[in-house]
């Protein structure tokens, strides 16, 4: 039995980065869902695992791991291939900042928590200044990364294998639909996105596949790359 749990919102981004890394390092975990609609982070069982009420979580022989950069780190150090960063230092650094423009600048800024305080102040839930909002925050980073992915980026925005920099663009990319993104100025991160539908990993990580997706039946499942 997998000694791995992942704490998981099917559609949220930041656990979607998680499962692609699990299933790039060939990982089995179990599948817990947390309803973040529902407000299911907000009980106080999983605030006991998450102090801050979010997803991801990952439970390891009693290990929990928060915030999905860290986790993703904790991976790459604890089961080291296929790795997720390069060797060279400098070229760490780079995948290390094209994941951190997504995880640390696009995304806080688009997600559930924002949006709801957002429609306390008056900008409803869906609507077109809430649509606005979260275009301009996912442009602004498509702006900094299509030029990065154009220069480093071999078939994945950093050399011909997925890396860190993939487990965050990607789950960005799918997310962008939800606000009406235009994608036609970014031909790079579209080919990354389009090469990454052809990857079991980041097929098997894809929203629709988890157990908690709408129209799957199933509540809790294994996973395996």
């Amino acid at each position: 039995m997998p000694q791995l749990r992942l704490h998981s919102y099917w559609r949220a981004t930041a656990p979607f980065r998680v499962r692609i890394a699990l299933r790039l390092k060939g990982l089995e975990f179990v599948y817990e869902p947390v309803n973040l609609l529902a407000g299911e982070q907000e009980s106080a069982e999983y605030r006991v695992l998450s102090r801050q009420g979010l997803t991801p979580c990952l439970e390891n022989n009693g290990d929990v791991l928060v915030q999905s950069l860290a986790i993703m780190e904790w991976l790459e150090e604890t089961y080291r291939r296929p790795p997720l960063l390069p060797q060279d230092p400098v070229d760490r650094a780079r995948v290390r900042a094209m994941a951190a423009i997504v995880a640390c600048d696009v995304h806080p800024l688009n997600n559930l928590r924002v949006l709801k305080a957002l429609a306390e102040l008056g900008h409803p839930m869906g609507g077109p200044e809430q649509l606005a909002w979260g275009e301009k925050w996912i442009v602004d980073g498509f702006r900094a990364l299509e030029p990065m992915v154009a220069a480093y980026g071999a078939g994945f925005a950093f050399g011909a294998e997925p890396t860190l920099a993939d487990c965050c663009l990607v789950p960005q990319v799918w997310a962008s639909s939800r606000f009406q993104v235009d994608l036609s100025p970014f031909p790079a991160i579209r080919a990354v996105y389009a090469r990454s539908a052809e990857h079991p990993a980041f097929i098997g990580a894809h929203p629709d596949q988890q157990p908690d997706a709408p129209g799957r039946s199933a509540t809790v499942g294994h996973a395996s790359a």
